[in-house]
């Protein structure tokens, strides 16, 4: 809580839909926003397993004219946004449907920002930069862990410089969310884990937050025990829909704690391995998150001991350093269980990329930039976040 002055807000979606079956409302949510003839923005991934045309069905069935947007990228650019913004006007369209990951969700915010407000989207690099708000926008989530389909945030990525950007803006937040667990069983394991531990450090960075709040606390502690208790039995069975609706109450609400708590140097370091190596956001977050929590852990024990003990951790007789050490292990052994990579050498080989010290000063640099950093619990100097990518390599 706050020592001086301190105004907390707390960011929505106005409405927001979580359970089997809840995609079925897509048509008349986007008329009810106001909706006649929407962009839905989805990647190629989606479009191939099948998730795209469950959407586009229940659009024709109701009878609703839409253009579809599939370049997304993992990593969604500057070119995929303003390659979408020409398509939307090209084809009048006076909506927005973003269907995905949170590479969707960011791409279809970023068209929307440029859409509305004008100007090129590195424009709106920072925090609350937009002055005009977004036509109707309805968000739908096929995996759980980013939680960007009720944020205020979006991540794009400037090829230039080869950096993500991060965008912080109240009026990107979708007017409408929605989470169906149905659209999530064909996520493969290695997908189910990555965005699992993604939705678990969302929770963990907004918790230490410097601008915690009790609101955004009761979010991050729902959060954490949810993942614990489903995530092993999603990646385990995608079949299993109470573990995917499971992961989707953890998800959204990792994405209540973040988007009104903000992140910390996990996502500031995790932005650059993705803007420098184009790597999966989740697995550099999951990799990354019990090196930065450790160097964390002094700067707030108490809440790292509550931590442990929300994870299962038997705390009882231990000291308060003992206690909180054991959520670190609580995570790692997760981390481990789901299958993502130890170090980063072993995540750049199983997509191709070398992940090499001597990139570490400029990583290092760009993350001293990014704007999560500014809620982290303890600073650190740039000697300490190289050390950190060191530890993590």
């Amino acid at each position: 809580m706050a020592v001086q002055e301190q105004v907390y807000g707390f960011f929505i979606p106005s409405v927001t839909l979580i359970g089997i079956g809840a995609s079925k409302q897509i048509p008349d949510k986007i008329k009810a926003l106001g909706g006649s003839k929407p962009l839905l923005v989805t990647d190629k991934g989606v479009v191939a397993v099948g998730i795209c045309k469950q959407v586009t069905d229940l659009l024709d069935a109701a009878n609703m004219p839409y253009v579809v947007y599939d370049e997304t990228v993992p990593n969604p650019t500057d070119k995929n946004v303003e390659d979408g913004v020409a398509i939307f006007k090209k084809n009048g369209c006076d909506s927005l449907i973003t269907l995905g990951g949170g590479s969707s969700h960011d791409c279809g915010k970023g068209i929307g920002l440029l859409v509305s407000n004008g100007g090129k989207i590195h424009d709106y690099e920072g925090i609350d930069k937009a002055t005009k708000p977004l036509m109707p926008y309805l968000a739908v989530n096929t995996t759980a862990g980013t939680g960007s389909e009720m944020t205020r945030f979006a991540v794009i990525t400037d090829t230039s410089r080869h950096v993500k950007m991060a965008i912080a803006d109240w009026r990107i937040t979708p007017g409408i969310a929605i989470d169906d667990p149905v659209l999530m069983v064909g996520m493969p394991p290695a997908l189910t884990a990555a965005t699992g531990m993604d939705a678990l450090t969302h929770a963990v960075e907004a918790f230490v937050s410097t601008i915690a709040n009790p609101m955004t606390d009761a979010c991050a502690i729902e959060s954490i025990k949810l993942v614990f208790k489903y995530l092993r039995k999603a990646v385990a069975n995608g079949q299993d829909l109470e573990a995917r609706e499971g992961m989707c109450f953890a998800q959204y609400l990792g994405g209540m704690a973040f988007n009104n708590a903000s992140l910390g140097y996990v996502h500031a370091m995790a932005h650059q391995l993705g803007g420098f190596y184009n790597l999966p956001h989740g697995e550099c977050n999951a990799l990354l998150l019990p090196h930065v929590e450790q160097f964390n852990l002094i700067a707030n024990v108490e809440k790292f001991v509550e931590m442990a003990k929300i994870m299962g951790e038997n705390t009882e007789g231990l000291a308060p350093r003992d206690a909180a050490e054991l959520a670190l292990k609580a995570i790692r052994q997760l981390s481990t269980d789901v299958g993502i990579p130890a170090t980063l050498v072993e995540l750049g080989k199983r997509y191709g990329k070398e992940v090499k010290a001597g990139d570490i000063p400029t990583m290092t640099a760009n993350a001293q930039k990014d704007i999560c950093k500014y809620t982290n619990p303890r600073c650190a100097t740039d000697k300490e976040v190289a050390a950190i990518y060191t530890g993590a390599l």
